[in-house]
């Protein structure tokens, strides 16, 4: 077969297309035979050399993907070869099969192709797990967004939406405002031009925000600290801001309030299949609904993997680049 391959860690023209072993499926695993994957930032961490797959997992980036059952290892029930599916992996979306722990398949939902279906599972899974797994957002709270234009942004933005949350976002332009807007983002901070602990203080009375979803690390920490209401919950899933920040202790401890850093890649098989049942009982049936809805700003070949990692780089999308295979 062939995949995404990279000889040496660089910049985007690091990526080659180039044949590879065919992959087998082993206990409790399926081949899928890939029709789309998508972006994640991740993937561009990986090609950089900065953040490698875990040991024994595929060398190839892609941390999601969507095709048919090509295969099924010892021990796996409940699915059969030729079923649509799409599916969170650790590795190995950018190519033309891959391994998949049986725990981390999902059906396409009702409704969708393929290209749509492979937009799902990473913003689905990360945001299932942090704002309601491990901050559980509640209805009439409160949830500040930040990168609310991207994949996972764009996910948070609907599912908080959809239990009666209230939601605010960050985003870098007006534009991409706007689609947050359209998404039923109430609060929106363009934060080239605005504090965003500002606007939270004025639009909540002072009262703060109950759950931040944040990607930036130490560069928000303080900030997004000053933000939280009494009981609120930060939970840090990147470090675009930087690894090392200082912060204010006297406020967390006035706040009751609670930092979290998580991540979703690393987590063992059995936390990412519990993770993907409540992503397939709760969420599922909001896109099979219509209420949820993938964002995706465009769809690449495969082959051109390189300009959707400068597409991200660049920060010009909105919601997920998907690469058709």
């Amino acid at each position: 077969m062939y995949a995404m391959t990279i000889p040496q860690y660089g910049g985007p023209e690091a990526l080659v297309w180039a044949t590879v072993p065919d992959p087998e499926p082993a206990e409790g695993e399926v081949v899928v035979e890939v029709a789309a994957t998508a972006v994640n930032r991740a993937d561009l961490l990986q090609r950089q050399g900065v953040y490698p797959p875990p040991p024994g997992s595929s060398p190839y980036p892609g941390l999601e993907c969507a095709g048919r059952i090509a295969a099924l290892g010892p021990g796996v029930s409940g699915w059969a070869v030729g079923d649509e599916v799409c599916a969170l992996l650790v590795a190995g979306g950018y190519a033309q099969r891959v391994n998949v722990p049986v725990g981390q398949l999902l059906p396409v939902p009702k409704g969708l192709s393929l290209e749509e279906a492979a937009a799902l599972p990473e913003a689905a899974a990360t945001v299932w797990s942090n704002i309601f797994m491990v901050a559980h957002l509640r209805p009439g709270e409160t949830v500040l967004v930040h990168g609310g234009a991207s994949g996972i942004g764009t996910m948070a933005i609907q599912l908080a939406k959809a239990i009666g949350a209230k939601v605010a976002v960050t985003a870098g332009s007006a534009e991409k405002l706007a689609r947050c807007a359209e998404l039923g983002a109430d609060v929106l901070v363009n934060y080239r031009e605005q504090d965003f602990a500002e606007v939270v203080r004025e639009a909540t009375g002072g009262a703060g925000v109950d759950v931040i979803l944040d990607i930036m690390g130490a560069k928000y920490l303080q900030r997004n600290v000053d933000s939280l209401a009494i009981n609120g919950r930060l939970v840090v899933i990147g470090m675009q801001g930087g690894v090392k920040g200082e912060l204010n202790l006297g406020t967390l401890l006035a706040k009751r309030a609670a930092v979290i850093g998580t991540a979703l890649r690393p987590r063992p098989l059995a936390e990412k299949a519990a993770i993907i049942a409540g992503v397939r009982e709760h969420v599922w049936p909001l896109v099979e609904s219509g209420v949820v809805k993938p964002v995706i700003d465009r769809v690449l070949p495969l082959t051109e993997a390189a300009e959707a990692h400068r597409v991200l780089e660049a920060g010009d999308q909105t919601g997920k680049v998907v690469l058709r295979a």
